[in-house]
């Protein structure tokens, strides 16, 4: 939906609806083998998470604090307690925005127009006059850009790409992407790349230059844990992500992007299993609860998170991403990304006792979404960590969009997803199923540069 078309925001009477009915869910009895949990609980919270007293949880906004003390008051009164070495289940870390500053570019005695160059620098600032250099490197018409950057931003250091014109669509999509700057969790590597759009493929001379503006924020991860009664060393993790994008400073009438499903219903969904899990109080493992920020701009929240444990002791990662409508499997159904990866999946299954409720593979292998969300970060570190999701990406209009509020869900399918996952993942918590390990080798890494 074009953001700058007035849409009439649904009534808060719409989205107290499932208020009234959740005394009526919570009666209903469930399928065998289905895990017991409150319809009112997960009500509440989702109806808060995705309100538009948050503004859709940006990051750096007061909101996403507020969603943050929200999720930790839940933390406490489930009884959980935070992670070793913390006095707070806040867990705050910095990260550095790397904004473009400047950039001119002459080649060959030319200059080149500001409008048909992009720059992607972590460095402050750097300066070419020899092509010596820098690596320069010729992407013709026939030549896919995407895989070449891809190569150059996973081998680092510095480099000039000189694109053929016909590839400007393309292109234009880079120099958006880079002109939003970047974002780092630390200032490591050193390093650049400036496509210039130009005909040339021969250079006799080079005058590069580059400025760059860094920025130093705070972003806040929300841990709590509940300690293991036998296996209290092995941790099964259960995530997702608590920030969203904000709202639409250009647009008109509803501008707030609430984030229900996206992903609100995954937040929803972790607290209420720790608080299934902790009423239980049969645990063998230790079982965390972590709700990740930053999720939106790159993952920065469980890339922060991942360097406070040994990733050894993470017997799994049940990642929450997106269940607050019904698959295309069919209402109450989810799917799991990278289920050829580890047999998580599998020893899931066998703990789920009606067919109708088994998780499925990935039906959208060709989205790459094993690498889109926070999962990603620990199988780097060879976890069987892997996202569970029941969003119908080839039909989702809500996706992004301020649509994607509270009466855009279908709440009694995320409740029994929600008991599908409790279900499911019983025998990661009794400590009688262990996954195999991701091979880290076979998860691709991430750039030095963007």
């Amino acid at each position: 939906m074009n953001l700058n078309k007035r849409r009439v925001k649904r009534s808060f009477c719409q989205h107290k609806l499932p208020l009234a009915m959740a005394a009526a869910f919570a009666l209903m009895p469930l399928s065998q083998g289905m895990a017991k949990l409150s319809m009112e609980n997960m009500t509440r919270d989702i109806t808060y998470l995705a309100s538009d007293e948050l503004r859709g949880r940006a990051s750096f906004s007061k909101e996403i604090d507020q969603a943050a003390d929200y999720i930790s008051k839940r933390f406490t009164d489930i009884g959980l307690k935070p992670m070793a070495g913390h006095t707070s289940f806040k867990q705050s870390f910095s990260i550095y925005s790397i904004s473009p500053k400047s950039l001119k570019v002459s080649l060959n005695n030319q200059v080149i127009d500001k409008e048909n160059l992009a720059m992607a620098s972590t460095m402050p600032a750097f300066s070419w006059q020899q092509t010596g250099a820098v690596k320069t490197h010729v992407i013709g018409e026939k030549d896919n850009l995407r895989d070449a950057l891809r190569k150059l931003n996973k081998e680092g250091g510095q480099h000039l790409v000189l694109l053929h014109p016909s590839q400007k669509a393309m292109f234009q999509r880079y120099q958006h992407y880079f002109k939003r700057g970047l974002t780092k969790l630390e200032l490591g590597h050193q390093g650049a790349i400036v496509i210039a759009l130009t005909k040339l493929i021969n250079l006799d001379s080079l005058d590069i230059t580059g400025t760059t503006a860094t920025k130093k924020q705070r972003l806040t991860n929300v841990v709590g844990v509940l300690p293991g009664k036998s296996q209290a060393k092995e941790i099964v993790l259960y995530s997702g992500h608590y920030d969203h994008i904000g709202v639409n400073s250009e647009g008109e009438g509803d501008v707030i992007y609430n984030g229900a499903d996206d992903d609100a219903s995954g937040i929803t969904a972790m607290i209420n299993l720790a608080e299934h899990f902790a009423q239980q109080k049969d645990n063998a493992r230790t079982l965390m609860f972590s709700a990740f920020t930053a999720e939106e701009i790159g993952g920065f929240g469980s890339k922060a998170f991942s360097k406070q444990l040994n990733p050894e002791q993470v017997v799994a990662m049940i990642n929450i991403e997106m269940i607050g409508k019904p698959s295309k499997f069919g209402a109450g159904t989810i799917w799991m990304t990278g289920m050829e990866r580890s047999d998580l999946g599998e020893l899931l299954n066998k703990q789920i006792k009606e067919e109708k409720h088994k998780i499925h593979q990935d039906p959208y292998p060709e989205q790459g979404l094993f690498y889109r969300s926070d999962n990603a970060t620990l199988a780097r570190l060879g976890v069987p960590a892997h996202s569970f999701s029941s969003t119908q990406l080839d039909k989702d209009q809500h996706y992004h969009q301020v649509s994607d509020d509270l009466a855009s869900l279908d709440l009694d399918s995320m409740f029994k997803v929600i008991q599908t996952l409790a279900t499911g993942t019983r025998g990661l918590v009794d400590g009688t199923v262990t996954p195999s390990r991701i091979d880290p080798a076979q998860v691709h890494g991430t750039g030095l540069i963007y």
